[in-house]
């Protein structure tokens, strides 16, 4: 039998405050001990921190919709600040086409023409790290290589594409309240926004990239001509920024436990999991709302039509309930399952692209790079939506 929502338990913390985004981990383990669902008060919306119900949440777009807008703002009762995306923000039957088409461009058959020539292009991005010794892995590893391969892959031209790392950056801000992270990000927005449109046109686009084979299904009439230039867009607007920071957990989580590279090391086949792990383990995309489209009774609670809920993916990844040690970056573990990616209907799209990226790195490192040790004092880059480093110097001992 379910109660009235007055059993919902309270929290005043703001979970997109500076302190919680440098360090969401103690908060999210109160929400968690907190109960199955909890009430942030301070934006009057529900928020779930456990493993069990953010992947039952996920899962369950019928009850759970992403139409309504997978950020803060109620696109049933307030205008988006860009057009929807159709991938994130919309539900069957809209989502389906998009869907449809997109998924075979980036399965990972399709991608295996890719895996050479990326592997190529890290190995020598790899052999100029280490020699120069000491490094930034983000800006120097983590940026430098997904801004070489992956807009190349989609088809865009190379002039502008310093953009686009602002751009999803603001976009992700985006999906949080209106705060000071978003007020940074307006300026610019204009110019970035304007040219990541700009590179959704046909006539732009290299005739043999992602975004050529998204127009080519408008031909066919799998999609709308409408459709096509929003398809481009949603790979340019978090095909970038999540592999960036998915890139940078990885040597992150390497930095914490030495013996885990010594592993990879020893058995390069791990490079894969090592990713998956590092994304269940500092999740670069930390949270994503949904609307309650129904009552939605959960546990002895019930989330009342219409409410926004914010799933903690962060929290559900590091949730003991569900993982072992959740808190140590182990490639002995089996991390798939994480909720990192999405889960169901809604899950990402390209992962399989970013997991590509991630092994082509790996590999090259594990090749040529016998440690890789602290070289300075990392700072964190604040995002409404994102756990990211602006800056992680490292040293590369060549193997």
């Amino acid at each position: 039998m379910t109660t009235t929502t007055a059993a919902v338990p309270g929290s005043p913390a703001d979970p997109f405050g500076d302190e919680i985004l440098a360090d969401p981990h103690p908060f999210h383990q109160r929400l968690r001990d907190a109960g199955s669902v909890v009430r942030l008060d301070r934006y009057d919306v529900y928020a779930m921190g456990r493993y069990e119900e953010v992947h039952g949440a996920l899962v369950d777009w019928q009850r759970f919709e992403s139409g309504a807008g997978v950020g803060l703002s109620n696109f049933r009762v307030e205008e988006p600040w860009r057009p929807p995306s159709l991938l994130l923000e919309t539900d069957p039957p809209r989502h389906d086409a998009p869907r449809h088409v997109l998924t075979p461009i980036l399965a990972p058959r399709a991608l295996r023409s890719l895996r050479e020539r990326w592997s190529r292009v890290a190995e020598e991005l790899v052999d100029d790290l280490v020699e120069r010794g000491t490094v930034d892995a983000v800006t120097d590893l983590a940026e430098a290589f997904p801004l070489r391969v992956f807009p190349d892959a989609v088809g865009i031209s190379e002039e502008g594409r310093e953009h686009l790392l602002p751009y999803g950056d603001h976009l992700f801000n985006a999906f949080g309240p209106d705060n000071h992270l978003v007020e940074a990000g307006k300026p610019g927005l204009p110019d970035a926004a304007g040219w990541v449109n700009g590179q959704c046109a046909r006539d732009v686009l290299s005739p043999d990239g992602f975004g050529a084979r998204i127009w080519a299904a408008a031909d066919r009439g799998d999609i709308t001509y409408d459709q096509a230039p929003l398809i481009v867009r949603s790979l340019l607007s978090a095909g970038v920024d999540t592999t960036v920071h998915a890139l940078a957990a990885v040597i992150e989580g390497f930095l914490s436990d030495p013996a885990q590279w010594d592993l990879l090391r020893r058995e390069p086949g791990r490079a894969r999991v090592a990713f998956d792990e590092a994304i269940r383990w500092t999740s670069p995309v930390q949270t994503f709302f949904r609307t309650a489209t129904t009552d939605v009774p959960l546990g002895d609670v019930v989330i009342p039509a219409g409410q926004k809920i914010l799933m903690f993916l962060g929290a559900a990844n590091r949730d003991p309930r569900r993982w072992s040690e959740p808190d140590r970056f182990d490639l002995t573990r089996d991390p798939s399952g994480h909720v990192g990616f999405g889960m169901g209907l809604h899950q990402c799209v390209g992962q399989h692209v970013a997991r590509l990226e991630a092994e082509c790195v790996l590999h090259a490192l594990a090749a040529r790079v016998a440690a890789i040790e602290p070289a300075g004092e990392p700072a964190r880059h604040l995002n409404n939506t994102l756990r990211a480093w602006a800056s992680l110097p490292v040293r590369l001992v060549a193997a």
